[in-house]
């Protein structure tokens, strides 16, 4: 009768031992996609922070260009009344 009890246990371990090798590869699985996932992030990160730098220095350009042109109207100006002058 023991041995049948001693069989039964160790059938009970092995069990035990498959269904945590089963967990481990799960857990391995989702650490391989979290990485995927992760080095997904980066690489789009990387993308929007260029396209940012990109739309920041289209702005600057604008924002030079108004001011050039804002500033050539106040000559504009100046002009005008130096030839109302004469």
């Amino acid at each position: 009768m023991l041995t049948y009890i001693l069989i039964v246990l160790c059938l009970s371990l092995a069990g035990v031992a498959g269904l945590q090798m089963t967990y481990m590869f799960y857990l391995d699985r989702l650490d391989r996609e979290r990485k995927k996932r992760l080095h997904e992030l980066e690489a789009r990160c990387k993308d929007l922070s260029r396209r940012l730098a990109d739309a920041e220095f289209r702005i600057e350009e604008q924002d030079r260009l108004l001011s050039t042109l804002y500033s050539a109207s106040d000559d504009e100006e100046v002009w005008a009344d130096v030839i109302d002058e004469r």
